[in-house]
């Protein structure tokens, strides 16, 4: 939670699973992370940054997550003809990973074990933002595929290509901070950027998962409890290091080269550039109001509706993402778990209930510090990896009741099929709504809600939910979120109206359509 980029909370919002298997990998599902590439694709990427000590009055540290591989002391063997990687990996100041080298099967491991057999040719465990330039000439001379990684937590392994050049930018991940402004290299993991910035009392609007990188979540939008109150995360950005097909070095913003900054907040990566650092506008570090609220099956349709009501009504300071669960015993369990920003969540328990038209028959209110909090969502301070399969819809307005029933359906047959699932649903509105100044390619201003269809499965019953799911909505769906993309679905229907100025973009910055995946335009 988008990875919450919107891996939304599963495990704070209390899905049960079937199987004895509990999900929690939900809160790490929003960003589509791949990497820092940044663009029209459906592969979320991430960026690298500098590493400074500490000014007086400014902060810096490098989070306590290590990238993998440290600078490389010897080359690599070269074997047979090819690509000379010797001449790549003598350049570099992080290190090269070819098949044939100690290390390599860690290396090019993605969050969800089930794109580990996919085998690049060789991986880049970038140091310096200079090896991100060195990576995407040498694969542009030698007509390589380049995917940029950071926590590789793509819904569809984007990080990853067979064959290919994985480029990891998880080692650019220093962090500053002076004048309410963070600076942060694309590799960060989210929870190392809360655990920074709460030494400051500032924090940032994101997702839960503590491994997500923030650049995959940035560059998708990043949706999360502070969405209505402060915006996505790519809202924030005020300024961003990018690498270009070209090799280029820019630093863009709303003033420099504001075509590629508007077009790299909100689309996803993958297509126009590797991002190597951010500048972030924080918000402030307050307690937050939590509330969790339970209904019986009986009521799921009146919760559902009362829900909706509830996102187009509840004031902008109020955030809640509904659960509907898929139980072991071939029931529902349908929860709600909501955020007040202004402290307390009393009144805004209250008023869902009042839309809902009935009390929860379960109720806990609780007040959390911000890391206590950022803790609380993600599960804790970091995550292991997970196989999972999930998908998308965004909502572009309330559901009727048919559709409601359908979508209660999607998650009953898969209960009843003892096959986890979850549908949730995360509000938009509020500052989510607005364009913020500079511009953004997010494409969904005006959309109620996000769903993520997702189950910790990885069969053909898990396939057929998220196909309900998708079938049940489909007259409701605007389209899909980029940070949760899937096989089998149009590239288009993640850009919304913003896909003719990502074409527009892209046919500027990469012409000759050097970042190319099955998940980009162009």
């Amino acid at each position: 939670m988008s990875l919450l980029d919107r891996r939304t909370v599963l495990k704070a919002g209390g899905a049960v699973w079937v199987g004895g298997a509990l999900v929690t990998v939900a809160g790490c599902g929003d960003s589509k992370d791949t990497g820092g590439t940044a663009s029209p694709s459906q592969t979320p990427s991430t960026a690298p940054s500098s590493t400074t000590a500490p000014p007086s009055g400014t902060a810096s540290a490098t989070p306590s997550s290590t990238a993998s591989g440290t600078p490389s002391t010897s080359a690599p063997t070269q074997t047979g003809a090819g690509p000379n990687w010797n001449t790549l990996a003598g350049s570099l100041k992080g290190r090269l990973y070819l098949p044939s080298t100690s290390g390599y099967a860690a290396a090019h491991q993605l969050f969800n074990p089930r794109w580990d057999s996919v085998r690049p040719a060789a991986v880049v465990k970038a140091a310096v933002p200079a090896d991100v330039q060195k990576a995407i000439d040498f694969a542009r001379t030698n007509k390589l595929v380049l995917v940029a990684k950071s926590g590789g937590h793509s819904y569809v392994g984007a990080s990853t290509i067979a064959n290919g050049l994985q480029l990891d930018v998880g080692g650019l991940k220093t962090m500053s901070y002076s004048n309410n402004v963070l600076t942060v290299g694309a590799g960060a993991r989210l929870y190392d950027v809360h655990a920074f910035l709460d030494r400051y009392g500032r924090s940032l609007p994101t997702g839960t998962c503590p491994t997500v990188g923030v650049a995959g979540l940035t560059l998708g939008g990043g949706m999360g409890v502070h969405t209505r109150t402060y915006g996505l995360t790519c809202d924030r950005v005020v300024a961003m290091g990018v690498v270009t097909a070209d090799g280029k070095a820019h630093t863009v913003s709303a003033s420099s080269e504001p075509e590629l900054f508007a077009a790299l907040r909100g689309s996803g990566g993958g297509n126009l550039g590797v991002v190597t650092s951010f500048q972030f506008a924080t918000i402030p570090a307050t307690k937050l109001g939590f509330f969790r609220l339970t209904w019986p099956e009986s009521q799921a349709a009146a919760v559902v509706r009362g829900w909706q009501k509830f996102a187009q009504s509840a004031p902008t300071t109020v955030w809640g993402n509904l659960h509907i669960d898929a139980k072991s015993n071939g029931t529902l369990s349908i929860r709600v778990l909501g955020v007040s920003t202004t402290g307390d969540a009393t009144a805004a328990a209250a008023q869902l209930e009042s839309f809902v038209g009935a009390k929860a028959s379960a109720r806990t209110l609780s007040v959390k510090s911000h890391l206590d909090a950022v803790k609380y969502l993600g599960g804790g301070t970091t995550s292991p990896r997970q196989g999972f399969l999930a998908g998308s819809d965004v909502l572009k307005g309330p559901m009727d009741a048919a559709t409601i029933t359908a979508l209660l359906g999607a998650v009953k047959a898969a209960a009843r099929a003892a096959t986890p699932a979850s549908a949730i649903l995360d509000p938009l509105g509020g500052q989510a709504a607005k364009t913020p100044a500079g511009g953004s390619s997010w494409p969904w201003r005006s959309a109620l809600a996000v769903i993520q269809w997702y189950s910790s499965a990885q069969t053909k019953g898990a396939q057929t939910f998220i196909a309900n799911g998708h079938r049940a909505v489909r007259a409701f769906s605007a389209g899909a979120y980029v940070n949760y993309v899937e096989t089998g679905r149009a590239v288009s229907s993640y850009y919304g109206a913003s896909a003719a100025k990502l074409d527009a973009a892209k046919q500027r910055y990469d012409p000759a359509n050097f970042f190319h995946t099955a998940y980009t335009l162009g």
